[in-house]
């Protein structure tokens, strides 16, 4: 492995790791930027689900006493997540990913675009299982048609009343649930062995440190600049994965 590699893949698990501990998402937008300048995208993808549900499993343990209190509402997005996915990975059969990933980024850069100069926030008020499942059924297939499960349930969970705990504690299992289910299919694919052993030895626990230090600083936002965060962010991973489509 070439130094300026090293330091590519280094770079690209701070960022992820550093996103994923302060969000609860968006490893894969941000570490891949970087990853796919010197790796097979099928072998980046198979790396960056292992730092997303591991640096995930760190937010998990953050927010556990969020995630018990409301099981119901975590499950009405991840069951039907579970229903989605089979169908987004059978839709690659007849589906363009990459026309669906430039789709979903229009819809983050306007989103985001939209909300984060708005001085006033929108927030919905009262429950909604109905469109929490609904939300949680697209999540699935778009993270098995286009590793992009985070994208409508952050969309959705940025507009609730909830605070910063109770919304990673949507988002954050839903992910590690979603890309663990892709991880075992990477590993039974046998992505996981040889120079990918060696890759994952070094991002991995530069991903977890990093993850570390998103997280504290997620402890010092409150709920309302949390939410603005993640509309940002939103906006800004629409820019990234429309640059990483185009160029």
């Amino acid at each position: 492995m070439m130094n300026w590699e090293i330091a590519l893949l280094v770079t690209g698990a701070l960022a992820g790791g550093f996103i994923n501990g302060l969000a609860g998402f968006g490893t894969a937008l941000f570490a891949l930027g970087f990853w796919l300048q010197f790796m097979e995208p099928a072998r980046a993808v198979a790396i960056v689900v292992v730092l997303s549900v591991v640096s995930g499993l760190q937010g998990l343990w953050l927010v556990r006493t969020s995630i018990l209190d409301q099981p119901r509402r975590l499950m009405r997005f991840l069951i039907p997540a579970l229903f989605g996915i089979p169908l987004g990975i059978f839709s690659l059969s007849f589906l363009e990913p990459g026309m669906l990933r430039l789709v979903i980024a229009g819809f983050l850069i306007a989103y985001g675009g939209f909300f984060t100069f708005r001085r006033n926030f929108p927030r919905l008020e009262g429950p909604a299982p109905l469109v929490d499942a609904f939300v949680g059924f697209w999540g699935g297939v778009l993270g098995g048609a286009a590793s992009l499960s985070g994208a409508l349930p952050t969309m959705w969970c940025a507009l609730q009343t909830w605070t910063k705990s109770e919304t990673r504690a949507v988002l954050q299992p839903f992910n590690v649930a979603v890309l663990g289910l892709a991880a075992i299919t990477f590993f039974f694919k046998g992505f996981y062995s040889g120079e990918n052993l060696l890759f994952l030895a070094i991002a991995l626990p530069v991903a977890m440190i990093s993850a570390q230090v998103g997280i504290s600083v997620f402890k010092r936002l409150d709920d309302a600049t949390f939410r603005h965060l993640l509309v940002i962010l939103m906006f800004v991973s629409g820019v990234v994965l429309i640059i990483r489509e185009l160029y």
